[in-house]
C-alpha cells in the first residue's frame, strides 16, 4: 500500500476527502509538454494575425473605381472569341519635389495618363497583344458620368490624355470602347509615380536602351546599351521624350513599351516562394501603385486573375501603335489612320492576327 492509502483496519476508500483534496504534481515532462504547446499556440495566432495584418494592409492598398456602373448599358458586345480585354493606364500626377525635378509638375487634380494601352489576351491566355494609343491623339468624347454623378457632354477633336484628368477613368474606358468597338473587361491603372517602390522592390529591371539619352528635363543620361535601372531612372527613363532623335511623344511611348515589358518580365523571374520578405516587399508596392474596377479590387481577384495569365510570356507579347498621321489642322497631334485602325481593332474583337498595314503609322515615316 502507498503512503497517501488509509492505515490497515479503517477501512476508507480511496475516495476520501483528502485524497479528493491532494494537489497533484506534475512531472518535469508534462511541465515541458505544456510549456510547448503554449508556446506553438501563441505562434500560431500570432502567425495568424500577421498573415492577416499582411492581407489586410495589401487588400487596403488597391484601389477600386466601379466602371460598370459609369458606364451602364451601351457598351459594346461582349463577342465569345474575344479573349480578355483590359484597359492600362500609367498615370502621371508630377506632384511632389522630387517629380518637379522630372520633367514639371501638375496637382494631384491634373494627374495624366501619359500611358495607355489595350491589352487583349486570346483565349488560351499563353500570348498577348498590347496596342498603345499615343496620348496626343485627337478622339470623339462620348458623353460621360464623372464619379461625383455630374454629366460631362461629349466633345470631338479632345486629347486623349485629357479625358482622364477632366472626367475621370470610366469616361476614358467609354472613350476607348466607342473608338474602337471592343468591350473592355477590365481597367488596370499604374500610378508612375508608385512604381519606383516596385522596381526598387525587385532589385531594378534590365533595359537596353537602343539610342544615347542625356535629357536635360529628367536628368537621365546614358549610353546605348544595356543598363540595369533603379526605381528612380526608371521614372526618368519613361518620361523621356525630348532628347530622343525625333523628340515626339511617340517615340516616347516606344520606351514606355519597351520599360513595361521589361518590368513584366522582371516580375515573372522573380522567386517569391523562395523570399516571403522580398514577396511581401514586391506586392506591397504594386498593389500601392495599383487602382482597378471594382472586380479586380481584391487580393483574391487580382491573385486568380494572374494565375489566369500564368502561360503568357512577356517575351512573346506582341506592341502595336494605333496607326496615327500628324493632323492637318494641329501639327502637334496626331489623328488615327481610319482604314488601318479599323482593321486593327476589327482583329482584336474577332480575335484574329493583325494585318501588317494596320501596324505602321505615317507620323513614324511608316508608309
Amino acid at each position: 500500500m502507498s503512503q497517501d492509502d488509509t492505515a490497515p483496519g479503517q477501512g476508507s476508500s480511496p475516495e476520501t476527502p483528502r485524497r479528493r483534496g491532494r494537489k497533484r504534481v506534475r512531472t518535469r515532462g508534462q511541465r515541458i509538454r505544456r510549456v510547448i504547446l503554449v508556446s506553438a499556440l501563441v505562434l500560431v495566432v500570432a502567425a495568424g494575425g500577421t498573415a492577416w495584418w499582411f492581407w489586410s494592409h495589401l487588400n487596403g492598398n488597391i484601389k477600386g473605381v466601379d466602371i460598370n456602373k459609369a458606364l451602364g448599358e451601351d457598351r459594346p458586345e461582349k463577342l465569345p472569341t474575344s479573349g480578355q480585354n483590359l484597359l492600362v493606364l500609367g498615370s502621371d500626377s508630377r506632384a511632389g519635389a522630387e517629380n518637379k525635378k522630372l520633367g514639371g509638375a501638375v496637382g494631384v487634380s491634373g494627374a495624366r495618363s501619359d500611358t495607355a494601352l489595350v491589352v487583349h489576351i486570346p483565349e488560351g491566355r499563353d500570348k498577348a497583344v498590347a496596342v498603345s494609343i499615343p496620348r496626343d491623339t485627337l478622339v470623339t468624347r462620348p458623353d460621360c458620368t464623372k464619379g461625383d454623378g455630374s454629366t460631362v457632354a461629349g466633345k470631338d477633336r479632345v486629347m486623349f490624355n485629357s479625358v482622364y484628368s477632366q472626367v475621370g477613368p470610366a469616361c476614358v474606358v467609354k472613350t476607348v470602347e466607342k473608338m474602337s468597338g471592343v468591350r473592355i473587361d477590365h481597367y488596370l491603372e499604374i500610378n508612375f509615380a508608385g512604381f519606383k517602390g516596385l522596381v526598387d522592390a525587385i532589385g531594378g529591371v534590365n533595359i537596353d536602351v537602343k539610342e544615347p539619352i542625356h535629357d536635360k528635363k529628367t536628368g537621365l543620361n546614358v549610353d546605348a546599351g544595356p543598363h540595369k535601372f533603379d526605381g528612380t531612372e526608371s521614372l526618368k527613363f519613361v518620361r523621356t521624350r525630348y532628347s530622343l532623335s525625333d523628340g515626339t511623344d511617340l517615340s516616347r511611348i516606344g520606351l514606355q513599351q519597351q520599360f513595361l515589358m521589361a518590368l513584366l518580365k522582371e516580375v515573372k523571374s522573380q522567386d517569391l516562394l523562395g523570399s516571403p520578405t522580398s514577396a511581401y516587399k514586391i506586392a506591397n508596392s504594386a498593389t500601392a501603385a495599383l487602382t482597378t474596377d471594382d472586380e479586380l479590387a481584391s487580393l483574391t481577384s487580382l491573385a486568380k486573375f494572374a494565375r489566369s495569365m500564368n502561360g503568357v510570356d512577356p517575351d512573346t507579347m506582341e506592341t502595336v501603335m494605333l496607326p496615327v498621321e500628324y493632323d492637318k489642322i494641329d501639327h502637334n497631334r496626331v489623328v488615327a489612320v481610319k482604314s488601318r485602325a479599323d482593321a486593327l481593332w476589327k482583329a482584336i474583337r474577332e480575335d484574329t492576327p493583325i494585318p501588317e498595314s494596320a501596324k505602321k503609322s505615317p507620323a513614324l515615316g511608316q508608309g
